[in-house]
């Protein structure tokens, strides 16, 4: 027995060892939630027998972005057809909007062959809350209007790299010729793909009526909250188009973020949740081109966790 008590003993002062590892990384603790980020386990560092079996002891670790910063460097990316792009002589907005599905299969190999995380704006919010840490490297991939080659050809590749993304869906283009069906809208859902609003008709929000505006943002979010059955918090502005009225109503409408691209930027803080930029994949952009317009990436830290399984 005085063994076993030894044996255990040492593994307390891991467990101890472990925890302070962890407060001294960053001031605030670490939430216990699990991250989005596969941990790298170890073999077993003791094995003891203890009563009614075996137990053993494993050291996992992983990498974070530790919480407790006002602002995060997360890359934003916008995309809206995942399809061999039209002549750019008959359709100079649809060639201009248009990435093909072999750029896209690439530049989603690039992303998870160099540890970047897709993440959704659930999880960014749970970083600013101080309840979840990030994932090194996050990025948000985001796809607007809810065509149907998001489901038939985004949705896939997404899913093979097991990926997350935000799909910006105009709900009343639903079940159209062209666009996703309400079946589909709720797949993605299930499948961990995050459904949000990008109004009813994409309308320029910036030139529209305050009782226009209102319908827009609260019909779009209640359908779709209809459909999926849960809230849906984030939007994003036709065009990229607003002013401070269209905030106001966003906010009102109860949403917790906003996207354009009338800003470019890569950085963002709950401050500025409404107006966060975001980085236009438009299709025949180079590779490097890409890669440049991720921007920087946050300094991370790796943290050690102990845990204790029967043998």
């Amino acid at each position: 027995m005085g063994h076993v008590a030894g044996r255990v003993a040492v593994a307390a002062a891991l467990l101890l060892a472990t925890s302070y590892m962890l407060q001294s990384d960053d001031s605030r603790p670490f939430s216990a939630a699990p991250l989005p980020v596969a941990a790298a386990p170890l073999p077993p560092i003791l094995t003891v027998q203890a009563g009614n079996g075996d137990r053993e002891y494993f050291v996992s670790r992983r990498e974070i972005v530790p919480l407790g910063r006002a602002s995060i460097s997360l890359p934003i990316l916008m995309y809206h057809y995942i399809r061999k792009p039209p002549s750019i002589r008959t359709d100079m907005i649809g060639f201009k909007l248009s990435v093909s599905p072999e750029d896209f299969q690439v530049q989603m190999d690039w992303l998870y062959a160099n540890h970047y995380h897709a993440v959704n704006f659930n999880q960014a919010r749970a970083y600013f809350a101080g309840t979840a840490a990030l994932p090194p490297r996050p990025v948000v991939i985001t796809l607007d209007d809810g065509y149907q080659d998001l489901y038939s050809t985004a949705f896939p590749i997404l899913k093979a790299h097991g990926f997350t993304a935000v799909a910006y869906v105009v709900s009343g283009f639903v079940d159209r010729p062209g666009y996703v069906s309400r079946g589909q809208v709720l797949e993605m859902d299930r499948a961990g793909i995050e459904i949000a609003s990008h109004t009813v008709n994409h309308p320029d929000l910036a030139r529209s009526a305050l009782g226009s505006v209102t319908f827009e943002v609260v019909q779009s979010k209640r359908w779709l909250e209809d459909t999926v059955g849960h809230p849906v918090l984030d939007f994003a502005y036709p065009s990229g188009k607003f002013n401070a009225q269209t905030i106001q109503a966003v906010s009102r409408a109860g949403y917790s973020t906003a996207v354009t691209t009338s800003i470019s930027s890569t950085v963002h803080s709950l401050a500025d949740r409404f107006a966060w930029g975001r980085v236009r994949v438009g299709g025949g952009e180079s590779l490097q081109e890409f890669i440049t317009n991720l921007g920087p990436n946050m300094a991370s830290t790796t943290i050690s966790t102990l845990d204790v399984e029967p043998s």
